[in-house]
């Protein structure tokens, strides 16, 4: 058989193969964004969330926290939760090495259509994030998922300290980022019910206007 024609053969049988018999490609950290978007989010207050995500990711010093990895690059996808069992995926797995990719993610954040939810069922985002880093097409060093909010667990399927500590037991790490704004307790609620594994932290954002200045500083801690 002729190297090209035995090759495209080659091709088609890769690419017939299940994504599971594959070989992934590698990231140094998968992470699962998941953002408030539930009753308590205005239109406003959501908006500026997501912008915040888009400028936070594409930040000269996040992107030089990527680039710094022994591979360089990692794998970001964006979820929005809230009604108990209704956390969806608004941004499926994107790579992100440099800045192209960083904009482009912000981009599609930006864009997607705001999801329908009611109120914080954390531990049923956190559910939703496993899953999709257990389907995600690449092999990660490190698994991360990143729950913002602005309130504690209230109406989870599951209760969030159960789906917290199956998460933990897959060696996936759990932060959180409080937008505090005069709700005492919310830190500790989150330090006590939503984060783990080892390295897990709660960053605090005393209001919605430093959301995106309490982000970068998440994302360049978990990244590196």
């Amino acid at each position: 058989m002729r190297r090209g024609r035995r090759a495209a053969v080659l091709g088609l049988a890769a690419s017939a193969l299940p994504r599971r018999l594959r070989a992934a490609e590698p990231v140094d950290v998968a992470l699962v964004l998941c953002a408030d978007a539930s009753g308590s989010i205005d239109a406003d207050e959501f908006r500026l969330q997501k912008e915040g995500i888009a400028e936070a990711i594409a930040d000269a010093r996040v992107l030089a926290g990527i680039r710094s990895g022994p591979i360089g690059r990692i794998a970001v996808t964006y979820v929005e939760w809230g009604a108990p069992g209704g956390a969806a995926t608004m941004v499926p797995w994107r790579l992100v090495g440099g800045a192209d990719g960083a904009s482009a993610f912000g981009r599609a954040v930006v864009s997607a259509p705001r999801s329908v939810q009611s109120w914080n069922a954390i531990g049923d985002a956190i559910d939703h994030a496993v899953a999709l880093l257990e389907a995600s097409p690449f092999e990660a060093t490190r698994r991360v998922i990143d729950i913002s909010g602005d309130a504690g667990d209230m109406r989870s399927l599951r209760p969030a300290p159960e789906a917290r500590d199956e998460a933990v037991g897959k060696g996936i790490q759990i932060n959180a980022l409080a937008i505090v704004e005069g709700r005492a307790g919310l830190v500790a609620h989150y330090e006590g019910a939503v984060i783990g594994g080892p390295g897990a932290f709660v960053e605090a954002a005393p209001s919605r206007a430093e959301f995106t200045a309490a982000l970068r500083r998440k994302l360049i801690r978990e990244i590196a």
